[in-house]
């Protein structure tokens, strides 16, 4: 296998998994109208509750990073998952090509649809359901597209450790589910214990809230919006080259 970087390889790659993506309608309803639906419950819950538009606010923007996060991981764990059970992802392995292009290849195309996912999630979001943030509704669509990057990139890495798209799933409450809980939405972060503020450091959909509340709570990016969602973004990274570097050759 090659280990030179050849863009017409990546570009192939990208194409074929659109090409797939949209044969498949299940797939696209659930990157782009599940988020939306639920973004939509979430309004109607708080709609008729004193201060229901605050609460409501302050809720779907950091759900507008979790839920790109967590629905791009498991879209694209499963999805590499079915590559590799029909022997798509075997027989392209075996072919003198370098792992990164062909991960990046599928980052990419998962990428396009974590873009949409993203753009309709929150402009329905700020301009239908009436989700109010001081800063701009165009920062809140970078830091949620971001985020739907890493889902996707963690999705890639812990996709190489399944063998069965149920073995795909089962990462789900060990990669997703704690971030869930530790990022802010539940508890805020300066509430929490000292050992669990520790662990809420080391994870990346901290720094997406953290983001998505500098936000909220400013007119302008700050830098700590900027540094939160560089450290986002550096995971991101990281995740896409240890996915490259522990991506098997063979399905067991």
């Amino acid at each position: 296998m090659s280990t030179v970087l050849n863009p017409s390889i990546t570009r192939a790659t990208t194409l074929r998994v659109l090409r797939q993506l949209r044969a498949d309608p299940r797939t696209i309803a659930m990157i782009v109208v599940v988020p939306t639906a639920l973004l939509t419950l979430m309004y109607f819950l708080y709609r008729d509750s004193p201060g229901g538009t605050a609460l409501f606010s302050r809720i779907a923007l950091v759900l507008l990073g979790v839920l790109p996060f967590a629905l791009m991981f498991i879209v694209t764990s499963i999805a590499m998952q079915r590559e590799r059970v029909s022997g798509t992802l075997e027989r392209l392995l075996t072919t003198p090509l370098a792992k990164a292009d062909l991960l990046l290849g599928y980052a990419v195309a998962f990428s396009v649809a974590a873009t949409a996912q993203a753009v309709v999630a929150t402009t329905v979001a700020a301009y239908l359901l009436g989700m109010e943030t001081a800063g701009s509704v165009w920062l809140v669509i970078l830091i949620a597209v971001v985020d739907a990057w890493l889902g996707v990139a963690l999705g890639l890495l812990f996709s190489a450790f399944a063998r069965t798209e149920f073995q795909a799933v089962q990462f789900m409450p060990i990669v997703v589910v704690p971030q869930i809980f530790l990022c802010g939405l539940l508890v805020p972060h300066d509430a929490m214990p000292g050992w669990l503020q520790g662990i809420a450091d080391v994870l990346p959909m901290t720094y997406a809230v953290k983001a998505l509340q500098e936000v909220g709570a400013h007119g302008s990016a700050t830098t700590t919006m900027w540094t939160s969602l560089a450290v986002v973004a550096g995971f991101a990274v990281a995740a896409l080259a240890l996915a490259a570097a522990t991506l098997p050759r063979t399905v067991a």
